[in-house]
């Protein structure tokens, strides 16, 4: 679409904060206006659609405001029922990446060393320790360990389940997810431990371009949940 406006700002709002385009509320396709519940939070979207489009007339799409869009989905849908949200993100630790180790016993310590740890923190934090395997094999997780961390999950504020809405299903990992929300790690080595095989093999045979375009929108998606995991903070 073509932007219409000039200016985008953060204003108060009667429940809570909201974004003006040219002192207009924003509204989103199918929901009344964007209201937010922090103001740093507001003022981050605003800054989005400040940049969307470049000037008036210049073109944009939802792409161009990342924040928007993951925000409007947390607080129009997930926040009404966070249920689905909580049980499609949990299922992730039924096959956490951290659980499968290779079968090339060079990266399998490589893998040992850098994931224990963190398999070690879910054990300890939330009671859940985690089977781990050798292969792509299936191994079946315990009953109250899935438990634990479907309970570690549905814990979180809606605005940061959002952001492990993103974040676990680019990593493949719920651990790396939650080690994310609770300032375990950052993006930047969620994202580096998470491309462990995938590092393995470019040292062995060359850098795959889709593959390090894949692991780039990887990158973007965990940095955007980052973001909002700050923003939520308040």
């Amino acid at each position: 679409m073509k932007r219409f406006w000039d200016q985008a700002a953060a204003a108060p709002a009667e429940d809570g904060f909201a974004v003006l385009l040219d002192g207009r509320p924003l509204r989103l396709p199918g929901s009344g206006p964007l209201r937010l519940p922090l103001p740093r939070l507001a003022e981050a979207v605003a800054a989005e659609w400040q940049a969307a489009g470049g000037a008036k007339g210049g073109e944009m799409s939802m792409e161009d405001v990342p924040l928007t869009r993951v925000v409007a989905t947390a607080l129009d849908r997930m926040a009404a029922d966070p249920a689905p949200s909580v049980d499609a993100i949990a299922a992730y630790g039924r096959t956490d990446l951290l659980c499968y180790h290779g079968t090339d016993a060079r990266l399998a310590a490589r893998q040992a060393q850098a994931w224990q740890p963190l398999l070690d923190w879910v054990a300890l934090t939330f009671d859940a320790p985690l089977r781990v395997t050798t292969g792509v094999m299936p191994v079946p997780q315990p009953p109250e360990a899935e438990r634990a961390l479907h309970a570690a999950v549905a814990a979180l504020p809606v605005l940061k389940l959002a952001a492990l809405g993103v974040a676990v299903p680019a990593l493949g990992s719920l651990v790396l997810g939650l080690a994310l929300a609770h300032g375990r790690l950052d993006a930047a080595e969620a994202c580096r431990l998470a491309f462990l095989d995938e590092t393995f093999q470019q040292e062995l045979w060359g850098q795959d371009r889709e593959a390090l375009e894949r692991q780039q929108g990887i990158v973007k998606d965990v940095a955007l949940a980052e973001r909002l995991l700050d923003l939520a903070r308040g």
